[in-house]
């Protein structure tokens, strides 16, 4: 079975937040509450244990023009769970609870997870998050039970401008690239795809859940070079060796030093 995802064009997104709704309704989450938040009219703020997929209304500065007197724009971004290629929360859960479907989405299996919370300290995007009533962890599962039933996830089938597009990766890749060539024709040059593969995200070895984008990641709450932090164990014990040698050669040092004093 080949491996499904998200791809999210943010140039067609219109924060019209369907997608929040779907997914907290098919999913049953609880409300966030109805709080201002002060994140313009953002009143989810951001994703977690009960918010899966999450829109951030973005305020971007422009220079002033006769068409934008206000001074600025808007960006409109449909966050969620990436389902890495290669996942940092999946690679540090001790008890197995974190799994790769046949899909190759990764999902939590709540009747394991333990709310130890090193899934949540691991992830590179802070998307995975624990609840406070019981402690478990909790995030996106790409509509696993949608998806045996050959059915679209939930938050890709509310979106009315198919900025949410679900379904076979390499398809997916393929009809992203052609968007961004169609997009650097019509002069919006600055359109680029983030975590598309594993060339342009090695950290994480790609994204299921990859985005077009029109200004830098960090705009849009997103690490400009997200690494899973287990990638880095190798380097950190190799590392730690050299450390080691040279405190060793150091000693030895000393130690001949000290005989050779003595000597005299």
């Amino acid at each position: 079975m080949g491996a499904k995802g998200f791809f999210t064009d943010t140039t067609i997104c219109i924060g019209c937040k369907a997608c929040e709704v779907a997914c907290k309704q098919w999913n049953q989450l609880p409300d966030d509450g109805f709080a201002l938040t002060g994140m313009s009219y953002d009143n989810t703020a951001a994703l977690g244990a009960s918010t899966w997929r999450h829109v951030a209304f973005i305020e971007r500065p422009v220079a002033l023009s006769n068409q934008m007197a206000d001074g600025f724009s808007w960006l409109f971004s449909s966050d969620v769970c990436k389902h890495c290629a290669r996942a940092g929360c999946l690679e540090s859960c001790p008890t197995g609870a974190i799994v790769r479907t046949e899909f190759e989405s990764v999902f939590v299996q709540q009747d394991i997870c333990n709310g130890c919370g090193y899934c949540v300290v691991n992830c590179p995007f802070g998307v995975i998050d624990r609840r406070e009533d019981d402690g478990r962890a909790w995030k996106c599962t790409l509509c696993y039970d949608r998806l045996k039933d050959d059915m679209t996830p939930a938050c890709a089938k509310a979106c009315p401008t198919e900025s949410i597009q679900f379904g076979d990766l390499d398809e997916l890749r393929v009809r992203a690239r052609g968007r961004v060539e169609m997009l650097h024709e019509q002069g919006m040059q600055e359109a680029y795809l983030y975590g598309d593969s594993a060339a342009a995200q090695p950290g994480t070895e790609g994204l299921n859940a990859f985005f077009l984008l029109v200004d830098k990641p960090e705009v849009y709450n997103l690490p400009p070079n997200p690494v899973v932090p287990t990638k880095n164990v190798g380097q950190s014990w190799l590392s730690m060796a050299f450390a080691a040698l040279g405190v060793a050669a150091v000693a030895l040092g000393s130690v001949a030093a000290s005989r050779h004093g003595g000597a005299r």
